[in-house]
C-alpha cells in the first residue's frame, strides 16, 4: 500500500482536528483538576492519625488502579445508568471526565502522600513544638514542600491523562482518536490518519512540557526565595 503523502500533508495541516485537539484539553484539564483535589485530600489522609479514614482511601486507590480506565469509563457511562435504574444517567462528556478524574485522583494520592513523605520529619517536629493544629500544619508548612516534590511525578500524570482521552471514543466523544477513527473508516487511509493523529497527540505532550518546566522553575524559585530570607 502507497503512502498517500498529498493526503497526509492536506490533513495535518488542515482545520479537521482544531476541535478535537480543544475537547482533549478541556476535558484533560478539567480531569486533571478533579484528581488533584481528591489527590490532595487522599494524599492527606493517607498521612493522618485516623486508621478508618486511611484504609477506605487505600481501598479506592487499589480499587482504581486495579481497574482498567476503558471499563470505569464504561461504568460511569452505561453501568451506572443501569445499576440506578436510570435515576443517573450521566451525558458522554460528564461521564468521560468523572471516569478520568477519579482514576486520576487514585494516583495523584500516591503522589501526595509520597511527597508528604518526602518533606523532612524536622518540620512536622517544629510545627508541634509551635502548637500548629494537623490543619495548619499541612497548609502552611508540610504541603508548600510537598508540591515542589510532586510536580515531576504529576508531570507524568498529566501526559498520561491527555493519552488515556483516546478512550473517550468509547463512548463518541468526538476527541481526537475519535476523529481518526471516523476519517479512516470512510477512506481507508489508516496509517496517514493515525500518524497524523499521533503527531496531534505528541505536540500535545510537547506543550505540556513547556508548561511543566515552567511550574517547576516556578516553585523552585519559591524556594529560592525563602532560603534568601532564611539567610537574611
Amino acid at each position: 500500500m502507497r503512502f498517500d503523502l498529498d493526503y497526509f500533508l492536506s490533513l495535518l495541516f488542515s482545520t479537521r482536528f482544531f476541535e478535537p485537539v480543544a475537547i482533549v484539553i478541556a476535558v484533560a484539564a478539567t480531569a486533571m483538576v478533579i484528581g488533584v483535589l481528591i489527590g490532595t485530600v487522599g494524599g492527606i489522609v493517607l498521612n493522618s492519625p485516623v486508621p478508618l479514614l486511611q484504609r477506605l482511601v487505600r481501598l479506592y486507590v487499589t480499587t482504581i488502579r486495579g481497574i482498567p480506565v476503558l471499563v470505569q469509563i464504561v461504568f460511569w457511562y452505561n453501568g451506572l445508568p443501569a445499576l440506578t435504574g436510570g435515576a443517573i444517567n450521566l451525558s458522554a462528556y460528564a461521564a468521560g471526565i468523572i471516569a478520568l478524574g477519579v482514576n486520576e485522583g487514585a494516583y495523584m494520592t500516591e503522589i501526595v502522600r509520597s511527597g508528604i513523605q518526602s518533606v523532612d520529619r524536622g518540620q512536622r517536629e517544629a510545627s508541634q513544638v509551635l502548637s500548629l493544629s494537623y490543619r495548619s500544619m499541612m497548609m502552611k508548612v508540610i504541603l508548600p514542600q510537598a508540591i515542589r516534590i510532586a510536580i515531576p511525578p504529576t508531570g507524568n500524570q498529566a501526559v498520561n491523562l491527555l493519552k488515556n482521552t483516546s478512550l473517550l471514543f468509547t463512548i463518541a466523544i468526538p476527541e481526537i482518536f475519535a476523529t481518526g477513527t471516523n476519517l479512516f473508516s470512510a477512506n481507508f487511509k489508516y496509517f496517514e490518519v493515525i500518524a497524523v493523529v499521533a503527531i496531534w497527540y505528541l505536540l500535545l505532550a510537547i506543550a505540556y512540557g513547556f508548561v511543566q518546566r515552567a511550574l517547576e522553575r516556578r516553585f523552585a524559585k519559591g524556594r529560592r526565595d525563602l532560603y534568601d530570607l532564611a539567610a537574611a
